[in-house]
């Protein structure tokens, strides 16, 4: 059977019709779905205006394919080419597929409907919170409230019909937008028999990919920190990651920490955020690295830094902050999404409050045993998210929604066979 997977990702697309990534979603990610499904069919929007470069990944490969959508970037780019998008997403799934949607997603909003219209099952995996995604200074559009609304309404809808949901966090999207069924987690999935259940299969994992590498061997221990390097890994096509809070923060650490800020990302944002640390005059503390290619590159920066800041407005459960974690690096972040499921209160404050963001840097770069222990508690966490615990989850969550599919094709086939005999 083959598996229908839609993503909001944006890929870039080479003269030969190869598929590439930079960051995120390169072949290794997709051979998980193949551990129950033949074939993974991605369904996204790829750019061709990108140069391919030794920092690209490969997406598609033996088993993956993927079908591409018209590009869009904005609400506005998506709604002028709504009908070609939506014709689209309706030919790339076929009678025969399973279909799991990464939601929230513009491309879910459309082809979702037809399946409602047909009874059709589908899957979800929910990876954020539209309602903070579009919370204020987040984006900046005069019908951001609208489209706000709009976006955690129909989610709640979308997961209200589903015949699974998985959701990266343990509690906290499964509270704003519930499956109408019971949980289950990794102890009790397998004394579970979804073949005939009606009930809706739902649990959580990380959709991040995890190897051996990207855990630490053992805690830091800190002594007197003498120059702290504080790094930032996010996206800076939007502000949802507060790049911006970041750096009025580390104003008010200068001169008297004398802090060295690393900023890992790119995007539209980016000549915006290089303009604020000259007005700040921080621009000689701060160091814009780009997009790195995830593995090892970021690995090593994480390695020298003293300190994971993550600032976001939104979050679900940040794939960036639990890296940071794995390499045993002490972290602080806002009190967003899933955060509070990976930090402690005191290693938290509350988002765009830039003022409280430098006071906790401030008490955490002062205490070299406090750094310490963060460093020791944030290994330890990181150990759910080894990659053994997550595929577990992960394969019996696809087993689930291929047995659904399954038996909902089944049904379909025999209630036309009926029809056409006048049975």
């Amino acid at each position: 059977m083959r598996l229908v997977v839609t993503c909001e990702h944006r890929f870039n697309l080479a003269p030969d019709g190869s598929v590439w990534t930079k960051v995120a979603f390169q072949y290794a990610f997709w051979e998980r779905y193949l551990k129950v499904f033949d074939v993974v069919r991605i369904v996204a929007r790829a750019s061709d205006d990108v140069k391919i470069d030794d920092c690209h990944r490969q997406v598609i490969g033996n088993g993956v394919e993927f079908w591409p959508v018209p590009f869009y970037l904005g609400p506005e780019q998506f709604l002028m080419k709504r009908y070609k998008i939506r014709a689209a997403l309706h030919a790339a799934v076929e009678e025969s597929d399973a279909l799991l949607c990464r939601v929230g997603s513009p491309l879910a909003d459309e082809l979702l409907p037809l399946f409602w219209e047909i009874g059709r099952p589908y899957g979800l995996e929910v990876v954020g919170d539209p309602e903070e995604a579009m919370g204020p200074g987040t984006i900046r559009h005069p019908l951001r409230r609208m489209f706000q609304a709009r976006a955690s309404y129909v989610l709640r809808r979308q997961c209200s019909q589903a015949v699974g949901v998985a959701y990266v966090t343990r509690e906290t999207l499964q509270r704003k937008y519930p499956c109408p069924a019971h949980s289950v987690g990794i102890s009790d999935v397998a004394q579970l028999d979804f073949s005939s259940s009606s009930k809706v299969f739902t649990t959580n994992y990380s959709s991040a990919s995890w190897n051996e590498d990207d855990f630490a061997s053992e805690y830091r221990q800190f002594h007197d920190v003498k120059r702290p390097r504080i790094i930032f890994v996010g996206s800076l096509a939007q502000m949802y990651k507060g790049p911006d809070v970041l750096l009025k923060a580390v104003k008010l650490l200068v001169p008297e920490h004398d802090p060295r800020v690393v900023i890992i990302g790119d995007g539209k944002h980016r000549r915006e955020l290089e303009r604020l640390a000259m007005q700040l005059g921080i621009a000689s503390h701060v160091e814009f690295l780009g997009e790195l290619p995830s593995g090892k590159a970021v690995r090593d920066q994480l390695d020298q830094a003293t300190l994971f800041a993550m600032p976001s407005r939104t979050e679900g459960l940040p794939r960036a902050l639990i890296e940071a974690m794995a390499r045993a690096l002490p972290s602080i972040a806002t009190r967003v999404g899933g955060i509070p499921e990976l930090l402690r209160e005191e290693d938290m404050v509350p988002p765009e409050d830039y003022v409280g963001f430098a006071k906790k840097i401030r008490q955490v770069i002062s205490d070299p045993e406090r750094l310490s222990k963060m460093s020791r508690r944030n290994l330890e966490r990181a150990q759910e998210f080894r990659p053994e615990v997550l595929e577990r989850r992960r394969t019996e969550f696809y087993r689930c929604l291929r047995q659904r599919t399954e038996s909902w094709q089944e049904q379909h086939i025999n209630s036309t066979l009926s029809v056409c005999t006048g049975a």
